[in-house]
């Protein structure tokens, strides 16, 4: 049984990859990627020159204006 379940996490692993790579980039195929990456503890860090640190630059969300938000709330 532990071969089977191996074999599984494994093809669905690789489906994943081949589908992102192949340009498949619908919602639903890049959230069941996430989940998987997150079930198995597999966490990254936007360090510098990363594609995540380019993605969290380009996002449109400003610090001070959630700080700001923040403060409206607890007000």
């Amino acid at each position: 049984m532990d071969k089977i379940l191996e074999d599984l996490h494994k093809n669905l692993a690789q489906e994943l990859l081949d589908r992102i790579k192949n340009g498949d980039e619908k919602a639903s195929i890049l959230n069941v990627a996430r989940q998987f990456l997150k079930d198995n503890g597999i966490e990254a860090l936007p360090v510098q020159d990363s594609p995540l640190k380019s993605l969290i630059d380009e996002l449109p969300f400003d610090d001070d204006e959630e700080e700001n938000d923040l403060q409206k709330v607890a007000n």
